[in-house]
């Protein structure tokens, strides 16, 4: 086993690393940007290593600072954690050839199954049904639009290197392909550094289930169960479980094909085979997550099991001793995702000042995070800001734990997910197990804004929402639009200009988009609160921007 190891991420995974660190006895060096100097995963650590700036590019996303802190602490490995550099092929590669271990798979097979139309070809040659879908990059709409006639609407147009949900953009008629198109390149290009797209049928509302697996060597791999992971905003998680509560008789079937799957392309480490089943039960391979995920928890829960140290195990050479055989659930496991975000204005991103945070506790409830009372979640990085996982000896025994945990856990400051997580739990297509993709999005957002119970929510133009900063407050449209009435459009959060749309002299309808605002690894889109023509334009791509900050005037 190794004596130290560099943790490149941040956040509750950061601290979940270190915690299993400081049970086998291994030193962890994590690293810290400006915003981050006080944060948990900081504390975790043994030491830490500062990445001047706050952008990702500037720290957790900067490979030679991140080489630079490794080597200057001593430490003999890189465990990435996910998101950031964390299915980065080249960043392995760097790794390797500093001289370090890399805990994950291979830089190639990284690369391999990250390029989404490679991975489809692997998945084929494997024998593991895809959904029907081009194999090559797409670089012309007429091609999205001669796939669309020959297999139907909806379809997806998808990042090649992408992955949760960036990148992916569903057209649901011609009207939409140019837009869509031009979208998905956009956002691939700034997530995922290629703009390289390809285009396959959309399953409007599948389950989604994917099969952990881990593979000691490239010829051998185990699967440990199959998570539901169906319950999704904006084609991201929400709430995950395992086992499945439907179709759980076809994980044996998923799993020996995540096995060949991960023979055929030289798997190594901890991964995911994610997957789309219909209604009939069939199901086709959507991705590889070359990585950890954020849901290893409910895993790690039912199998009694640590997956970060079986990633330390294997890359450091000592070998795991899990084995197939013994790889049976025991009860079952679910997970809620707690965001700042707002699920009474569509899960719109909340950054900001944590003034109170109270974890819930008791038998069957463990709580993975990041952050705690007086901290900042900074707008620069992702919105979680923790995991709240039960488990109990039926779905039912977990579900009911979850429902109590999360009335008992108060966050205070920012807006978070639990309202959302609390009506989902209770929502009836969950009970039975048979929700899908589109649950959160067919007509339980309109309960989730009805139910956040705040002061601040209003009924605007027949959608319920929130006024999420005092800024916003001047007027009911200034809830929906983003400014105003008087034609200022604000800044609703903390974020970056990532599109403009319209130009001083253009005019505009209200409703029309105007400006594209990313914060926290999501994109808003800001629209016209009424008529006019844009007299003043005060922003341009790639301009930060505070909550409130004056974008855009019309008269």
């Amino acid at each position: 086993m190794f004596s130290k190891i560099l943790i490149a991420n941040r956040g509750e995974i950061a601290v979940r690393i270190a915690r299993t660190c400081r049970s086998l006895g291994v030193d962890c060096v994590a690293v810290y940007s400006d915003v981050d100097e006080r944060s948990r995963h900081v504390a975790a650590a043994t030491e830490a290593v500062h990445l001047p700036g706050v952008a990702p590019a500037e720290t957790y996303l900067n490979v030679s600072r991140i080489l630079d802190a490794a080597r200057a602490s001593g430490a003999e490995a890189v465990h990435p954690g996910y998101g950031f550099l964390s299915e980065n092929g080249d960043f392995a590669e760097a790794v390797v050839d500093a001289g370090l271990v890399w805990v994950g798979p291979p830089p190639d097979v990284i690369r391999a199954v990250g390029d989404k139309v490679q991975a489809r070809r692997i998945a084929t040659g494997a024998g593991v049904p895809v959904v029907p879908g081009v194999l090559e990059p797409v670089e012309d709409v007429q091609v999205v639009a001669a796939f669309a006639v020959e297999h139907g609407y909806p379809v997806a147009v998808k990042a090649a290197g992408g992955g949760g949900g960036r990148g992916l953009k569903i057209v649901r008629s011609e009207a939409e392909i140019e837009e869509a198109f031009a979208a998905a390149r956009r956002e691939a290009q700034a997530y995922f550094g290629s703009s390289d797209v390809y285009v396959e049928k959309y399953l409007d509302a599948p389950k989604h289930l994917e099969v952990q697996i881990l593979a000691p060597r490239p010829d051998h791999a185990l699967w440990l169960g199959v998570r539901d992971c169906s319950l999704q905003r904006r084609h991201q998680k929400l709430i995950e479980e395992t086992p499945p509560p439907r179709w759980s008789e076809r994980a044996p079937e998923m799993g020996d094909a995540a096995v060949r799957l991960s023979k055929a392309c030289g798997y190594v480490n901890a991964g995911t085979v994610e997957m789309l089943v219909d209604d009939e039960g069939e199901f086709y391979f959507l991705e590889v997550n070359a990585r950890l995920q954020v849901e290893h928890t409910v895993t790690e829960e039912v199998l009694g099991a640590d997956l970060v140290r079986a990633q330390l195990e294997i890359a450091s050479g000592d070998g795991i001793a899990l084995v197939q055989v013994d790889l049976t659930p025991a009860g079952h496991s679910i997970e809620c995702r707690i965001n700042a975000e707002d699920p009474g204005l569509s899960f719109a991103p909340s950054p900001g000042r944590i003034t109170r945070y109270v974890e819930p506790s008791g038998p069957g409830i463990r709580i993975d995070s990041g952050y705690g009372e007086g901290d900042e979640v900074p707008g620069a990085y992702d919105s979680l800001i923790a995991k709240l996982i039960t488990h109990g000896e039926t779905r039912d025994e977990a579900r009911t734990r979850m429902v109590a945990a999360l009335d008992s856990f108060v966050i205070e400051g920012v807006a978070t997910t639990i309202p959302a997580h609390r009506v989902l739990l209770e929502e009836e297509s969950f009970v039975r197990g048979d929700h899908t993709t589109r649950t959160v999005e067919s007509g339980v957002l309109e309960v989730l804004s009805a139910s956040a119970g705040a002061t601040d929510v209003l009924l605007v133009e027949g959608q319920a929402v929130r006024l999420w900063n005092p800024a916003m407050a001047a007027s009911a449209s200034a809830a929906v639009h983003g400014g105003p009435a008087a034609g200022e459009v604000l800044a609703p959060m903390q974020g970056t200009i990532v599109k403009v749309l319209v130009a001083e002299g253009d005019a505009v309808a209200a409703g029309d988009p105007l400006l594209v605002l990313e914060a926290m690894k999501m994109e808003t889109t800001l629209t016209a609160p009424k008529d006019g023509v844009v007299a003043e334009l005060e922003v341009a791509p790639g301009d930060a921007t505070g909550a409130g900050t004056l974008l855009l005037v019309l008269e």
